[in-house]
Order: structure tokens, then C-alpha cells, then sequence
């Protein structure tokens, strides 16, 4: 875009300012002031998905988010603004079918799976995603040898897929929003093909939750599969290492709205 294009853009605004309600001017005065106060939008140098423009686009997004919202960004919404400002820069992205049991978004042919996670208990150097994909209705009850089908399960979801990404929101009110995104690599989720099992058989549920478990040569927990027997049956991700992760950017910035 050039400097005349923004020139005009510009002026068009100005020009619709006089036209708008009390409310509404508030609501805009909330929004430029928020982009007026300091922040911090960093990237990893080397990705291949956040460039300098996309940091700064996603980063104002997430800003506008908490403008009206104490909340941090859901599912939907990362998905949506990810799909906009990804296009906006000329990038092809596309979002699957609400619904769709596989990737949620394609970018340049591509196929992502994406997660957030904003527990309370969120911790800075480890990742939690508490529904990775949900369990089918397989033999599982209370055999441990059953779980391995059940990783099975685990595997074929991951074909459904190329990379998966998860947006965390590792700090909130009352202190500053702080975002960052990470890439968990599919190659460390597969080492699950040599992880330990263990069944909770004294658990009161059935079918009995299980772990399996993945270790460094050192005895280093790497990450565990959590096979919950709960209503839901789904899988979950528990303290996944973060360093073994990329962290593509992340965005930190005041949680004080007007």
C-alpha cells in the first residue's frame, strides 16, 4: 500500500468521525488508546509462518480482543483472525469445516491443527492441551494392553494433519497479556511409539484412565498421553517440554482498558 493509498484511507475516516454516536467514539477512543500504549511483539527470526507484518497484525488483533474482553482468546476467534490476517498479507489460508475431525486450517496447501490453552494453572515452560482429539468407542476397560490400541488411535489422528500449533495465554490480569505461539512438533509427539503405559486401576472410573509416557535417555519426562476415561473419553497432552518445542512469536502488552 502506498503513502497516498493511507493518505486517503486516512481522510476517509476523519471524515466519517462527525457521523458517529457518543458510544461509538468511545468504544474508537478505547481502541487507539490501547494501541498507544507500550507493548512488545517478538518473533523467532527464522519462521516460516510469523514475518514481521503478520506479528504486528495478529499482536493489534489480540488488542482489540481485550479492549472488550477480560477473556483470553478462544478457539474460534484464533482460528478466525489467524484465517484474516493471514490472508490480509497475501498469504492462501483457509479454514476447514466447522466440525472437521482433522486439520482445522489450511495455509499455503498446508494442513494445521490448532490449539489454546488458557488454564489457570498454565505453566511458562510446559504445554497442556487438555482435548487433543476424542477417543472412539474401541475395547477399552481396565486392560492395560488396551491402551495401546488406544495410541493407535492416537497415531491415526496424527495423520490427519502436517503441523500443529497452539496459542497460549501464559500471563493475564492483573498483571500484562502475554501470548505466545507454539509449534509442537509432530516428530516429538510420534516418539510416543516408545512411551512407558500405565493404567490407574485403582481409579473409580471405567474405563480406567492411563499415561504413556515418553522420557530422554536420561530419565527426563518429554511428555505424557493421557488417556481420560472420564464422559468425554479424549485424549490429552500433559506437561509437554516447551524447549522441545518453536516458539514462533509471542506478544505481551498492558491489560488496563478504559
Amino acid at each position: 500500500m502506498t503513502k497516498k493509498d493511507t493518505t486517503e484511507r486516512i481522510e476517509s475516516l476523519i471524515k466519517a468521525l462527525p457521523r458517529l454516536t457518543d458510544g461509538q467514539i468511545r468504544w474508537l477512543e478505547s481502541i487507539v488508546t490501547q494501541f498507544q500504549r507500550p507493548h512488545k511483539f517478538t518473533r523467532l527470526p527464522k519462521s516460516d509462518l510469523i514475518d514481521d507484518t503478520i506479528l504486528q497484525d495478529f499482536g493489534d488483533a489480540l488488542r482489540i480482543h481485550h479492549c472488550f474482553s477480560q477473556e483470553p482468546f478462544s478457539k474460534d476467534k484464533f482460528e478466525y483472525v489467524l484465517e484474516q490476517v493471514l490472508k490480509a498479507n497475501g498469504i492462501p489460508a483457509k479454514r476447514a469445516p466447522k466440525g472437521n475431525p482433522g486439520h482445522d486450517m489450511t495455509i499455503k496447501k498446508q494442513q494445521f491443527s490448532l490449539k489454546t490453552q488458557a488454564d489457570k494453572s498454565i505453566k511458562a515452560h510446559e504445554l497442556h492441551i487438555s482435548k487433543f482429539h476424542e477417543l472412539g468407542k474401541g475395547d477399552w476397560s481396565d486392560k492395560i494392553d488396551e491402551l495401546k490400541g488406544l495410541r493407535k488411535q492416537f497415531f491415526n489422528h496424527l495423520k490427519n494433519y502436517d503441523r500443529i500449533l497452539s496459542l497460549r495465554a501464559i500471563s493475564k490480569p492483573p498483571k500484562r497479556w502475554h501470548y505466545e505461539l507454539v509449534e509442537v512438533p509432530k516428530s516429538l509427539l510420534k516418539q510416543a511409539k516408545n512411551g512407558e503405559f500405565e493404567m490407574k486401576f485403582k481409579s473409580t472410573q471405567m474405563p480406567k484412565p492411563g499415561y504413556c509416557r515418553v522420557f530422554t535417555p536420561s530419565g527426563t519426562k518429554k511428555f505424557e498421553l493421557y488417556f481420560d476415561g472420564g464422559g468425554e473419553r479424549k485424549l490429552q497432552i500433559k506437561h509437554l517440554d516447551k524447549s522441545l518445542c518453536i516458539v514462533h512469536a509471542e506478544w505481551l502488552f498492558p491489560s488496563e482498558t478504559l
